[in-house]
């Protein structure tokens, strides 16, 4: 007999259509982009492919894009007939990829390359493993040498780069005569609806001493332990000052031992997809933002400030240079060097009475710099289309 509840709805990726329905989705606009991935995923496909050809299909009459994969080349011999340009994102050098460059090239057609991270040099692999707190063997030397040396034969075929910000794009201007461009990572539409909802339900933009408060560490990979070890210690002291503190650890990261001590007072939440980890990044009052500091790690972007922000949530960080050019110290965030955690945490906890007034400023400028509503100008520029 059934219960009368209604089923809850299973989360699906909004890019999981079809072959025939992405092509369909290309040809409808005067001017069609294309998207090239390996495969899709939750992080650099969905920032760099799948938001990009959200914003351009805005005005489909104008402008078109859609996103395709190794998977699909089998069927894909039109491609270069329906598409004006061709985006290869992050993809390493194979035969196939490089037949599917040349063909667009023989046609006068465009070939861009965009990249978002420091993985085209093989001269920064013993960074690179360092960085991600990676076993220095073979195994893995092989790994990035081949990774880095296949990104950057991609990378040579192609007429122009865009990368996520002007660090990264100074390094490809190193290694490259290519011309660069910037266009950074935003919220697309899904993950603004969601952050808007959860904004609006928050009860209270505040805290008070002694009651509960939450922190939260929001690891989209499990290549991060050298980033939370920065702040480790000064979490120890901070959930042993007060019982009433909560840590929530979500994604690819393991409890650390010296934290099992403090039994419920920390929590660990599975990895999610990117709708529902705006609930949970909701759900805390500070987001814990550490980070080495280095040549590859400055290459990254603010995404995790301004999903927090959008949320209503406030980041206390590391002051990377992407970090720092978005959170002013003590006005919409925190930032911490690395001996300087605890202190900025307690400070942070000081300031209860102007919490909200943080917030909502963290907020305007993730609304105003980073949701898929202010990046057309940015991308179209990048396409040289304006």
């Amino acid at each position: 007999m059934g219960t009368g509840k209604l089923p809850s709805k299973v989360y699906q990726d909004p890019w999981s259509t079809s072959l025939e329905s992405r092509l369909s989705t290309l040809a409808t606009g005067r001017v069609r982009i294309a998207y090239f991935y390996e495969q899709p995923n939750n992080s650099t496909f969905r920032y760099r492919a799948y938001n990009m050809a959200q914003v351009l299909n805005e005005d489909i009459d104008e402008t078109s894009a859609s996103y395709f994969f190794l998977d699909d080349l089998h069927e894909l011999e039109n491609l270069v007939d329906i598409a004006d340009i061709i985006i290869i994102c992050r993809s390493r050098y194979c035969h196939r990829i490089a037949n599917l460059i040349q063909r667009f090239k023989a046609r006068g057609k465009p070939v861009l390359f965009d990249i978002d991270d420091l993985v085209f040099n093989s001269r920064y692999c013993h960074l690179i493993i360092q960085t991600l707190s990676q076993t220095k063997d073979d195994v893995v030397w092989d790994y990035w040498f081949s990774y880095t040396s296949r990104i950057a034969e991609t990378m040579r075929l192609c007429d122009k780069v865009i990368t996520t910000n002007e660090f990264l794009a100074k390094k490809v201007a190193e290694e490259f005569s290519i011309p660069t461009a910037v266009v950074q990572n935003f919220i697309n539409k899904e993950q603004l609806e969601i952050s808007n909802t959860t904004f609006f339900e928050k009860k209270s933009f505040s805290f008070k001493k002694n009651e509960k408060i939450r922190f939260g560490y929001f690891s989209g990979s499990p290549s991060h332990k050298n980033d939370f070890s920065i702040t480790l210690s000064a979490l120890e002291s901070v959930l042993e000052s007060d019982p009433a503190i909560e840590l929530t650890l979500a994604g690819y990261v393991d409890v650390e031992k010296p934290l099992k001590k403090f039994g419920s007072q920390v929590k660990y939440e599975s990895f999610r997809d990117y709708v529902s980890l705006q609930r949970l990044i909701g759900s805390v009052d500070f987001n814990l933002m550490p980070l080495q500091y280095n040549a590859f790690t400055n290459c990254k972007s603010p995404l995790k400030f301004f999903e927090a922000a959008a949320v209503g949530t406030l980041s206390i960080a590391s002051p990377a240079i992407n970090y720092a050019d978005v959170i002013e110290h003590g006005v919409s965030g925190y930032l911490a060097r690395d001996y300087e955690w605890e202190t900025v945490i307690q400070q942070a906890l000081d300031d209860d009475e102007s919490y909200s007034g943080r917030v909502i400023t963290a907020r305007n400028i993730a609304l105003a710099r980073f949701t898929y509503r202010n990046q057309r100008e940015a991308i179209l520029n990048a396409l040289d289309l304006t």
